[in-house]
Formats: structure tokens, C-alpha cells, sequence
């Protein structure tokens, strides 16, 4: 199957293993992530103020590109999909959001939150299916792995639906669809200090330490994430060694499709 694909900055960047790792996994289970054309930065946060157009403009035009290009829109970056699903439900849900939006891109035919969002991971679960990656898995992980869900995803919940914002399990049933066991800690949807790092690198560090501790007290081995913020705070903002990688590494290995 075909899925409309938006990397990201990031992706191509500072987080290149995120994307590569995805592509290479995808292909062996079937999928292709077509990288839509002349994609722009989502804006990277959701902004606060209700009024704000000019920051979603570039979410809109990504999620009307999908829309005529197979109606699914599959990201990655977990800023990039809380980014595009919360603008996909304004221009749903918000007469007034979408009116202007729309005035002003002066698309072809008004773009109404027609859209899906699938994340990568949703993808995984939903349409190749844990079933289906377990029995392709070359190379089983045989690892004790902690979930790092962080923030993005999760929240807020009414709108991202992505799971149980308390309680949730995506990422566990991943880890064990791929060999691994799946160790739950106290912290692994717990912010990790995201952008504060940048203003208050003392209180990142508190908070990505928190975490990490937190996993390894509890016997894991390393963590997973699909967050390349997270991962740098996780790995550059704290004194633990507990390994931290990207949930798109461990799946092409157990693919057996990882390169060096």
C-alpha cells in the first residue's frame, strides 16, 4: 500500500535516523511512505492564542495535499503530528478558523478536516497490524525496553486520540511485537522538558533524570521514543547512561533491514 508521508524538518536533519529507520521498516512490511511534495515546516508548536492563523498555514496545506493524495496523511515526528492533528481538528471543528484559513489560502475547493492523521505507530497497530510485524521479525530484540510516550502524543487527549493519556499500551504492544519485553516505570508519559531546555536547562535536567531513573529502577534496558526533542533532552540533558533510541531503530532491526 501507498500512504501520503510528511517527514518534517527535523527528519531531515538532526533526526535523519527517525525517517531512515522508518522507510527501510515500511518497505519490508509492505508499505510506501510517498513524501509529499514541497512540504513546509509545520510550525513546530501549536500556538496558544485561538486567533492565530499564519502558524497553521503550512499544516493546512500539507493535510489538503493528503487529502487529494489518498486522504491519509502519515507523520512521524511527534511535535509534527500534534502539530497537524490539532489544526486538522480546528479546520474540522472551528467555523471560524477554517473560514479564515481558507480565505486566505484560496484553495481550489475549502479544505474541512476531510484528512486522516495517522502517526507512524498507528500505522503499525491499525493498518500493518502487531500480528502481521511479529511474524516478520528476523531478529527478535530480547531486551527489557521502557516506553517513552512524553507529551505530543498524548495530549491533549480529546483531540489526538492516540490513547489512554494515563494509562496507554501502543508502545508496549510494539516492544513485544518485536521480541521485546516492555518494563512499565512511574514517568514514561511524563514531559522530559521539551523546549524549556533552551531557557531552563537546570529544570530539563531535573525532569529528563527523573525519567531516566525512573526506567531503570524498573529494569530496563534502554528507552524508546518517537520524539527527537525528547530524545535530546533525554540524552544531552541528563547524567544517566541508560540508552535512549528512536522506536523506528529497534523495529528495522528486528526486521532485520537496520544498516550501519
Amino acid at each position: 500500500m501507498k500512504i501520503c508521508y510528511y517527514p518534517g524538518c527535523t527528519l531531515k536533519t538532526k533526526a535523519k535516523a527517525l525517517d531512515r529507520y522508518a522507510r527501510l521498516s515500511a518497505a519490508a512490511l509492505g508499505v510506501e511512505m510517498e513524501e509529499m511534495e514541497n512540504w513546509q515546516c509545520c510550525g513546530a508548536v501549536y500556538p496558544m492564542a485561538r486567533d492565530e492563523i499564519a502558524t497553521k498555514l503550512s499544516a493546512v496545506r500539507a493535510l489538503d495535499y493528503a487529502r487529494h493524495n489518498g486522504g491519509k496523511l502519515l507523520t512521524l515526528c511527534s511535535a509534527c503530528h500534534n502539530v497537524i492533528k490539532r489544526t486538522n481538528d480546528d479546520m474540522k471543528n472551528d467555523a471560524d478558523i477554517r473560514t479564515r484559513t481558507n480565505n486566505y489560502l484560496k484553495l481550489d475547493e475549502v479544505y474541512a478536516g476531510e484528512t486522516e492523521v495517522v502517526h507512524y505507530l498507528e500505522m503499525l497497530k491499525n493498518i500493518v497490524g502487531f500480528a502481521e510485524i511479529k511474524k516478520k521479525v528476523v531478529k527478535p530484540v530480547n531486551k527489557k525496553i521502557g516506553a517513552y510516550y512524553g507529551c505530543l502524543l498524548l495530549r491533549p487527549s480529546g483531540v489526538m486520540a492516540f490513547d489512554d493519556p494515563e494509562n496507554p499500551t501502543i508502545i508496549e504492544d510494539f516492544i513485544r511485537a518485536i521480541g521485546g519485553t516492555p518494563v512499565n516505570y512511574p514517568f514514561r508519559n511524563e514531559c522530559c522538558g521539551a523546549y524549556v531546555s533552551f531557557k531552563n536547562q537546570d529544570l530539563t535536567e531535573r525532569r529528563s533524570n527523573m525519567i531516566l531513573h525512573s526506567a531503570a529502577e524498573k529494569g530496563a534496558e534502554s528507552l524508546v521514543t518517537a520524539c527527537p526533542l525528547c530524545l535530546y533532552n533525554l540524552q544531552k540533558n541528563s547524567d544517566h547512561s541508560l540508552p535512549v533510541v528512536y522506536f523506528t531503530e529497534l523495529l528495522a532491526e528486528a526486521l532485520g533491514v537496520k544498516d550501519d
